[in-house]
């Protein structure tokens, strides 16, 4: 009786994850606190041998405020797990030697980001770099001869000390002022100082840049493959170690960077680049026939094909990413399946060479793809839920996967995907504590009777005697979707655990639908989308007759916001209050305040001095006369990607309008509400709105 009441105690307090080991918590609908004490699996790395599986777990600290990141191993066959790092500090990114008995990683448990080892029988870790600045993105050859990582430099220092010293003289500066030439000036959450990710090369063994080596300048060993370029790799600011590969020769290296400029800021133009290792050369653009994005080198386990993924349309970011097969020796590319209307995000080689694995959305989910490479035929593996990632393993693959009702866990399926064996069941318990609404797809005649899917969250404890207030979802993107995943941010069976019942429409814009469907947006952001949310919606009432139609509010964020903004003047009166995330109010000045010129010169179809009706057409700006709906508003100083203007605009909007509205505003957040306790305060806030207009008469 007393452990119970502990453990009910712990969960209340806000301690999730701390329960003793063999203490089950009590059962309980769902919150945004078991959102957060779920672990979260990620990166899954096979072993050269395909005997073990290294991945990270990282888990919510509300102590701290952040999370915490370990290395974990697992058979592939779903035996032996346990956690292999456990210091306090930040272990991530793991990689295989050739050997299999040795793990290398980053790590910041030597007061920065550097690359250590570890044996997989564990003991303590060694260090293996000891640089003056902060290490990323670590990749190791297939030969275990040389690991790379990348550092952010001034592209003009000689030294990777002179970077550092130049920052600390910076820092000494009285005089806090920049001065910019070109763009960008700050990107996504971050303003630009000058320095720039570079791709470093340095040897395992032999000299002075030894791993465990004493130096207090550096290695002189690390070579910056990337002089001559001014650009980053991996790509920001959502690029990583999938987009470095090493050569199978062991002489170079591939990485995706842009090199454009002044245009970088309204250019998609990604290009792979070789570089020797030991930088004899300048970068080499492979890809330059191209001027739209190519990315994630993977090459083929005889090392005479490689493959990535390219867009092309040059300037659109949502373009459909086909897989692409070089042949290394001589050049000659060739598409691979050139029919196949999916869009892939991730790639992987069977052992055999004869196929490759690929990641794509597909109606509603992401699933896992095989690629015959003779004949293109593409096959299903895993079809439903959400595939994260993809690690090759001999004649089988590994897989994390999500689903709306668990959080992402390993699996391991054939190659044909008949068999499929789960590896981790990480989180069992605390998903069967929290009580969760199902959830079902249906589609309906959208804009012009075009089929468009949605789905449904029932309420937990759902009773189908009842009528629930219903929770209006709103994807951002535009190109996105509220797919089959398990979300850390707009998670449904938060809302369905607090008692409403969730509407998510995929609308024309949607991805894993087909290019064209993805395309239908671009001019037309006021358009078909609404239609189909409106249709959605109605569909959505009239088929679940559990739904309260009288007591309906809409949530957005980013495209999703700017559409809250839209239905305030286009479908006023619908719903009995709305939330708007970082969502745009005026379309016209987002172009002159945000950073990544080329979304909107994309979806507006030109700049705003060249085609003025792309931005005004579909502008909530000018249908604030028509607002009447209490709105919530929530912003974030450090979004640059929706500038926080915006988010106060709305608010001035709505309280010179004289209409009920509140603003939630982050100083420390950027488009995504990411600190564990201004998640909670974000969840707290969005569910006792949506109370106030919806749980009352």
């Amino acid at each position: 009786m007393r452990a119970t009441a502990l453990a009910a105690l712990i969960y209340l307090i806000g301690f999730p994850g701390v329960t003793p080991r063999g203490l089950a918590q009590p059962s309980h609908p769902f919150s945004v606190r078991d959102m957060l004490a779920m672990d979260r699996l990620s990166d899954p790395q096979v072993s050269p041998d395909g005997k073990l599986v290294a991945f990270v777990v990282r888990r919510t600290d509300l102590d701290a405020n952040t999370g915490r990141t370990d290395l974990w191993l697992v058979a592939t066959d779903g035996t032996g797990l346990r956690r292999l790092t456990s210091a306090p500090e930040a272990d991530t990114n793991p990689r295989w030697a050739p050997d299999g008995r040795t793990i290398w990683f980053l790590s910041s448990r030597a007061g920065s980001s550097q690359v250590w080892r570890i044996g997989v029988d564990g003991g303590e870790a060694e260090q293996g770099t000891r640089e003056p600045l902060d290490v990323g993105n670590l990749v190791v050859a297939p030969d275990g001869q040389h690991i790379a990582y990348t550092m952010e430099v001034f592209p003009d220092a000689r030294t990777v000390q002179d970077t550092k010293s130049r920052l600390e003289a910076q820092s000494k500066n009285k005089a806090t002022g920049r001065v910019y030439e070109s763009l960008f000036v700050r990107h996504w959450d971050t303003w630009k100082d000058g320095r720039r990710a570079h791709l470093f090369v340095r040897p395992v063994a032999g000299g002075k840049g030894t791993p465990g080596a004493k130096s207090g300048a550096g290695d002189p060993e690390a070579v910056d493959v990337m002089k001559g370029l001014d650009a980053d790799t991996p790509s920001r600011p959502f690029g990583g170690p999938e987009e470095i590969a090493f050569t199978p020769d062991g002489r170079g290296i591939v990485f995706t960077a842009k090199d454009m400029g002044r245009a970088e800021a309204w250019s998609t133009d990604f290009d792979l680049y070789y570089a020797p290792l030991d930088g004899s050369a300048a970068p080499k653009d492979l890809t330059s026939q191209n001027e739209a994005w190519d990315t994630y080198p993977v090459f083929s386990p005889d090392g005479k094909t490689l493959a990535y993924l390219a867009m092309s349309r040059p300037g659109y970011e949502s373009d459909q990413f086909r897989v692409i097969l070089r042949d290394w020796p001589n050049g000659r590319r060739r598409v691979l399946a050139p029919h196949w209307d999916r869009s892939a995000s991730a790639l992987g080689w069977s052992a055999d060479g004869r196929s490759l694995y690929a990641i794509a959305g597909n109606v509603g989910q992401e699933s896992l793809f095989s690629l015959d490479v003779p004949s293109g035929a593409v096959r299903t593996l895993v079809k439903d839920g959400t595939v994260h990632a993809l690690s090759p393993a001999g004649g089988r693959i590994v897989y994390s996967l999500s689903q709306m009702r668990s959080p992402a866990e390993l699996y391991r399926a054939s190659s044909d995907g008949a068999e499929v064996t789960k590896l981790t069941d990480i989180n069992r318990e605390k998903v069967a504590a929290a009580r969760m609404g199902d959830y079902e797809q249906f589609s309906f005649p959208g804009w012009n009777d075009e089929t468009v899917y949605a789905y449904v969250v029932k309420p937990v404890d759902f009773d189908p005697a009842k009528k629930y207030p219903v929770a209006f979802l709103i994807h951002g993107g535009p190109q996105g979707s509220f797919g089959n995943v398990f979300h850390y941010r707009w998670n449904p069976q938060a809302y369905a655990g607090a008692g409403y019942a969730v509407v998510m429409v995929d609308f024309h814009g949607s991805t894993g639908y087909g290019q064209a469907f993805c395309d239908s947006i671009r001019g037309d952001w006021g358009g078909k989308p609404l239609v189909d949310l409106q249709k959605g919606l109605a569909a959505a009432l009239a088929r679940y007759a559990w739904m309260d139609a009288e007591r309906v509010g809409a949530l957005g964020a980013s495209y999703g916001g700017y559409m809250i903004n839209w239905i305030a003047g286009q479908w006023s009166g619908r719903f009995r209050c709305l939330v708007n995330h970082d969502g745009n109010l005026d379309e016209r000045m987002a172009y002159f305040d945000t950073e990544e010129l080329w979304f909107p010169e994309w979806d507006h179809e030109g700049t705003p001095w060249d085609n003025p009706a792309g931005y005004e057409e579909h502008n909530p700006l000018r249908f604030v006369e028509r607002w009447q709906t209490p709105m919530l508003v929530i912003h974030g100083e450090q979004d640059f990607r929706v500038p926080v203007t915006q988010g106060l605009a709305t608010f001035n909007a709505l309280q010179r309008r004289g209409i009920p509205s509140k603003l939630l505003y982050f100083p420390d957040e950027s488009h995504w509400v990411l600190k564990p306790h201004n998640s909670i305060l974000w969840h707290e806030t969005v569910l006792a709105w949506l109370d106030r207009w919806l749980k009352t008469p």
